[in-house]
């Protein structure tokens, strides 16, 4: 398992202000993620301050978590940017935010040279499924990627 590195923590920390990864973002995920070949894996432990029904993690929270990696996905598996195009999210039991650290998990199931679809899912601690999606980028072409968003190629994400 390899360490992905966040191309944007140089970023100035008042613009830089990612809702899913910023670790400057207070009130933020603060994902991390790490590279398991087929997959991405993050871990993340819930707090009450999101949660919707007493005890359970907010829907649209879960939604950000499974959107967020996918995003990372794209990055790193696709070689470039996307842009969510469509996300159905599938909630099999509640997630609780009182038992512990969770797991994300995305793999790149399909891909062309304008679309890209993902599976993602979070894993809580008895390691069962409480949420899962299909998600589907509009990619940008690498070359368009790099200009206009700063992309820095699928090497920038690892150490050499």
């Amino acid at each position: 398992m390899r360490k992905i590195k966040n191309i944007h923590l140089n970023d100035d920390p008042d613009i830089y202000q990612c809702f899913g990864c910023s670790p400057h973002n207070e009130f933020g995920l603060q994902l991390e993620f790490w590279d398991e070949g087929d997959e991405l894996i993050s871990y993340w432990n819930p707090r009450p301050v999101l949660q919707s029904y007493p005890g359970v993690v907010h829907g649209g929270i879960q939604a950000t978590l499974l959107d967020e990696i996918a995003g990372w996905v794209v990055y790193v598996k696709c070689g470039t940017v996307g842009l969510t195009a469509e996300m159905k999210v599938k909630f099999r039991q509640p997630l609780y935010v009182d038992q512990g650290e969770v797991t994300i998990r995305a793999g790149l199931t399909e891909q062309n040279t304008r679309m890209a679809t993902i599976q993602a899912r979070i894993i809580n601690t008895s390691g069962k499924t409480c949420a899962e999606a299909e998600i589907r980028y509009f990619l940008v072409p690498e070359t368009e990627a790099r200009e206009k968003y700063h992309y820095p190629g699928i090497d920038a994400f690892y150490e050499p």
